[in-house]
């Protein structure tokens, strides 16, 4: 559950851009301030309205069953009124859903934390009691109020749509995987179609501003509206990047801020897409050595053996499809298991059950919840840098990373949504350099298949001296505090209480029981 819950950060790519003056904090006028925030309970979801039953008549989990719901009984919410557009501050504003984990020990309050558990497009209301139930030592519970908050175009936060179907919500993420220049071709029809779709909706008025900066600009918002003169910062995936945007638009308003399974310098750009290829290459042993050595799977005795077993699947649902997944469904799926440890089991039993021809039913609904996230995903990505629009240039990629990145780099090379969306009004992209404090922590995975390590590296060099990289020697998406790497964690923790980093780069080694 709290790994799925990181898993929505596997999403995509990006794009857009201008010649806005946009790149820095100050804009052409600056907001007034805003009102304090006003607390209250949170708004509870339509299941927790609908009584002691869940929609089945199942008897709902209660709160000493279900950590979650312990910790989200002690969540309070807000709404925070922003510009819609930083660059007319008077103009149209929407509303930022905000809530907080407030910090049970007063004297031990140091400040507040903001996180964002990434996406782009992934609900973050909920998440400083996903944190706090996932193992979020009680140190650094104690010294910050921990602060979630719908970025702007998600949930309760000027939610956007684009109006996609069922299908096209089944279709996932990912592009059709290429096998040739006429793949592209066809994959372009249905991208120009979805970005149509994005562009013609009833929140396309959201498109030139539902940009990775304005969402930070919306976090400084928050930070004053809470009355802090700085904030801490704890974002998953792609909340690197908005972490990284927050401390180069705001480079003396970040406390402590950590950084966790990192994107590329560019962010979710062209670049980080692709780069989805190499981290399921980097992170598909550890499931070839898992099933191997469980033969009960029936996928193969050896690593060898289970690849095989993957291509042999991959042609035969291509051809075959068994229920709703295909070829590249099957890609998908596989790909958003290797996520974490946790969910290898459940990988192997899929396989094995579409080996036989048995469905997999999905793991969650194809619901309105489903489609903002998608939504809000290629909101942010096609309008946060600049895609080829040049069918040519995907064709060449798609050829390319096929044969570097057999297993999914004829999808990740593909044309996208983003090589079609409007670019009008959207500012310039924001770079991040080593310029400012030296308070950055970043936290990686070595073998993480969303954010792979070579895009990690990309980043920690354009921060230099304002960043420590801590490395762990182990598989999966997301590492503090839902992974078992001791020495990862204890860095983190020494870093968010103490303010004390490692005063070089860190690797640490794999643990036996991890």
């Amino acid at each position: 559950m709290h790994r799925r819950k990181l898993a929505l950060a596997l999403a995509v790519t990006a794009t857009a851009v201008a010649v806005i003056p946009g790149a820095s904090a100050a804009m052409r006028d600056t907001p007034s301030a805003p009102e304090p925030l006003s607390w209250k309970a949170c708004p509870k979801d339509e299941k927790g309205e609908k009584g002691e039953k869940g929609e089945k008549g199942e008897k709902k989990p209660t709160k000493a069953d279900d950590p979650v719901a312990e910790a989200a009984a002690r969540l309070e919410c807000a709404t925070l009124e922003v510009p819609l557009d930083y660059r007319h501050p008077d103009g149209r504003k929407i509303d930022i859903a905000v809530s907080r984990l407030a910090s049970e020990t007063p004297a031990k309050r140091r400040g507040v934390l903001l996180t964002n558990p990434g996406g782009p497009g992934a609900p973050g209301l909920d998440y400083p009691a996903l944190l706090a139930a996932s193992g979020l030592p009680k140190s650094v519970l104690d010294a910050y109020d921990v602060i979630g908050f719908d970025t702007r175009g998600v949930g309760r936060s000027a939610p956007v749509t684009c109006d996609q179907t069922e299908s096209q919500l089944r279709r996932g993420a990912f592009p059709a995987y290429a096998r040739s220049a006429a793949d592209v071709t066809r994959e372009a029809a249905y991208a120009r179609t979805l970005a149509r779709q994005c562009a013609t909706s009833s929140s396309a008025w959201m498109l030139p501003h539902a940009t990775t900066a304005n969402v930070a600009r919306d976090m400084d918002r928050i930070r004053t509206a809470l009355g802090e003169d700085k904030a801490s910062y704890l974002g998953a995936s792609y909340g690197t990047r908005l972490g990284a945007v927050y401390a180069e638009l705001f480079p003396e308003r970040g406390d402590r801020i950590v950084l966790d399974s990192n994107v590329g310098a560019g962010g979710y750009d062209r670049t980080a897409f692709r780069e989805f290829a190499r981290g399921m290459r980097d992170r598909f042993p550890d499931f070839a050595k898992y099933a191997a050595e469980h033969p009960e799977y029936g996928l193969g005795r050896t690593p060898a053996q289970v690849t095989a077993t993957y291509h042999r699947l991959v042609a035969r649902l291509t051809a075959h499809p068994v229920g709703t997944t295909d070829g590249m469904g099957f890609r998908g799926l596989t790909f958003e298991r290797l996520y974490s440890d946790a969910s290898l089991p459940k990988l192997a039993e899929d396989w094995r059950s579409l080996d036989r021809g048995e469905p997999v039913p999905p793991d969650s609904p194809l619901d309105a919840a489903a489609e903002n996230t998608a939504a809000a995903r290629h909101h942010v990505v096609c309008a946060d840098s600049r895609w080829a629009r040049s069918l040519s240039t995907y064709q060449r990629a798609a050829a390319v990373d096929r044969q570097r990145f057999p297993m999914l780099g004829g999808s990740t090379g593909n044309v996208t949504p983003c090589a079609f969306w409007p670019r009008k009004g959207i500012e310039k992209q924001v770079t991040v350099d080593d310029e400012g404090p030296s308070n950055v922590l970043m936290v990686q995975n070595e073998r993480d298949p969303g954010t792979p390590l070579a895009g990690a590296k990309t980043l920690r060099k354009a921060l230099g001296q304002r960043a420590r990289m801590v490395t762990a020697d182990q598989g999966g998406h997301g590492l503090y505090p839902f992974g078992t790497n001791t020495c990862a964690n204890d860095a983190t923790t020494a870093f968010l209480t103490t303010g004390h980093r490692p005063a070089a780069d860190l690797a640490c080694p794999a643990e036996p029981d991890a």
